[in-house]
């Protein structure tokens, strides 16, 4: 059984402390002395306010207008196209086509009025996300209808629906929708969740989307709280009959990726990819992983031929379809010359926390908090499954990306968090390859996928925020060498060290409590395990062989097992 010298514990957090964070900063500042000065936010902002105004997915003209727009900014910043270059054109960039396995999708307007009332009770201009994904047209002049609630699923198999309009705030639209054979001419629903605080916020609207079918024209709308209280309220008063009206475009399109490179001086085929993706109809999800990725990339092509920054390793650029586009770049090893060292997602990175009461977060990779979540470590409204211990991911990506942003978090006064890992975003492909990826985004925000998520919750001053630590955490892997190793070495033992000394504090207390001993112990001992392994990652930011890092290396390993010794449940 493993025993933990808290003592030591405690010398070794407050002696490495100010050390190992200073000696990592000589490395970072140089990087941060280039990019905060040049890093406006300003092109980010710009590229924000063009993508959000469209309803983006796949193939659609928002979606492909983002694509082309990026395309021009990047040629104007230096890029080449990838068909264009030569053997030593460093910036170059591609956009990747294919065809799609169904039309793509694009609202047009959109109305829902109660018969025999003045106002309408939705309209598409001030709520866009009120016509489901994929939902066909109506006729121009609506479809009239009476509008039946349906309170629990016995009511669909119990009710005559021909001819008639479900709504349900109780029912899943699922449900519903495995009743469109009864004659239903369509489908209203109500499904906010808590944390988009609907009582507050009564005109947002979740997007929702429905199943494409070809040979089958069918419609639904999501309802807003005001929307929905509005017809329950009728409803209460006896029938109720609407006028729905729905315009949509669906039509064959292509699905485009677009890629941006830098290409390293040294080590080409290594290299560090940001994703960042184009689809869903919001500002801050994800117009600004869009804008902030686009003015990094801009930045970084200056920052190159002005002769301020080299790189030796590839940077890489990505904007495409959630996940799909990012798995399939690292799926497709043939179209890419670079195998991919690490991966960056940028989602909803641009918030005004004050308006949104999002905390800017950087998700780890799998590490014990996803397994024993406790004390500051807190999972988001998003959720996460606890995880085992073989899904853990050692890395010393955590603590580094961590290190960076706070030092970020200190130089502008700005709150920078984490949360265990709980996927859904572009750093699931790159973890399920085995490569170390992590998401840099905020929540929870109270208008996360609604219509309400428009430019006036966009803060220019977080994007440069988050920008400026992606950059700079790049930078840094992309130049690594034994130096840098050295450095990571410092700052990733003074890290178990701070967490070792929580966890221990932590298992004190639970075990205080009636805790199991044992279980406390395993916690402890997968933390030491963690960390262990996490220091022999640091091996891949060398050259080649270097026999005194992998000394110091072995050496950190040593003190870490050193706090075993004297302190045991």
């Amino acid at each position: 059984m493993r025993k933990i010298s808290f003592l030591f514990l405690l010398l070794l957090s407050f002696s490495k402390l100010s050390i190992a964070q200073s000696s990592l900063d000589q490395t970072l500042n140089p990087y941060f002395d280039v990019v905060r000065p040049n890093y406006s936010g300003d092109l980010a902002f710009e590229t924000v306010a063009f993508v959000e105004k469209y309803w983006r997915v796949a193939g659609n003209t928002g979606f492909n207008e983002s694509v082309f727009l990026i395309a021009k900014k990047l040629e104007e910043a230096g890029f080449v196209l990838e068909e264009n270059s030569k053997p030593d054109t460093r910036l170059t960039y591609r956009i990747e086509k294919r065809a799609m396995n169904r039309p793509t999708w694009e609202p047009v307007a959109a109305s829902l009025k109660i018969l025999g009332e003045n106002q309408d009770l939705l309209e598409f201009t001030t709520n866009r996300n009120m016509i489901y994904q994929y939902s066909s047209s109506t006729p121009r002049s609506g479809v009239e209808a009476e509008v039946i609630y349906i309170s629990k699923k016995e009511d669909l198999e119990q009710m005559d629906l021909n001819g008639k309009i479900v709504f349900s705030d109780q029912v899943s639209f699922r449900n519903l929708q495995s009743f469109a054979d009864r004659g239903i001419v369509g489908i209203l629903t109500y499904d906010n969740p808590d944390y988009l605080q609907p009582e507050k916020n009564q005109t947002s609207i979740q997007f929702r989307s429905m199943r494409y079918e070809a040979k089958k024209e069918s419609w639904a709308m999501a309802l807003s709280f005001e929307a929905k209280e509005k017809l329950k309220a009728a409803l209460a008063k006896g029938k109720v009959e609407v006028n729905a009206k729905i315009e949509t475009n669906i039509y064959e399109s292509e699905e485009l990726t677009i890629i941006a490179d830098v290409k390293g001086k040294e080590l080409p085929l290594e290299s560090l990819v940001f994703s960042a993706h184009i689809q869903e109809p919001g500002a801050n999800d994800n117009a600004t992983g869009v804008g902030a990725q686009l003015e990094m990339a801009v930045l970084t092509a200056d920052l190159i031929q002005s002769g301020k920054l080299d790189l030796k390793r590839t940077l890489t650029f990505l904007w495409g379809d959630e996940i799909i586009s990012t798995r399939r770049y690292i799926e497709e090893k043939e179209k890419r010359k670079a195998q991919i060292n690490w991966g960056i997602s940028l989602d909803m990175v641009g918030e005004n926390t004050a308006l949104t009461g999002g905390t800017f977060l950087i998700e780890k990779m799998p590490d014990p908090s996803a397994i024993w979540t406790r004390g500051q470590d807190k999972h988001t409204e998003w959720g996460g499954r606890p995880l085992k211990v073989e899904d853990m991911k050692p890395h010393y990506l955590n603590d580094f990306i961590l290190s960076v942003f706070q030092n970020q978090g200190r130089y502008a006064n700005w709150v920078v968090e984490t949360n265990p890992f709980e996927g859904g975003s572009d750093h699931t492909p790159f973890l399920s390859a085995n490569i170390p990826g992590l998401l840099l985004w905020h929540f929870t925000d109270q208008f996360y996928h609604t219509d309400n998520d428009r430019l006036d919750k966009v803060s220019q001053e977080t994007l440069k925020n988050v920008a400026t630590g992606a950059l700079v955490s790049a930078y840094t892997l992309l130049n690594a060498d034994e130096n840098t190793a050295e450095k990571m070495i410092e700052m990733l033992l003074e890290k178990a060290s701070q967490r070792l000394e929580i966890e221990v504090e932590l298992s004190k207390k639970a075990i205080a409590a009636g805790g199991s001993k044992e279980n406390e112990q395993e916690i402890l001992d997968t933390w030491l395990d963690y960390y262990e392994k996490s220091l022999d990652t640091i091996k891949d930011l060398l050259l080649g062989d270097d026999a005194e890092i992998s000394k110091k290396i072995t050496k950190a390993k040593t003190a870490i097992k050193a706090q075993v010794i004297e302190f045991q449940f």
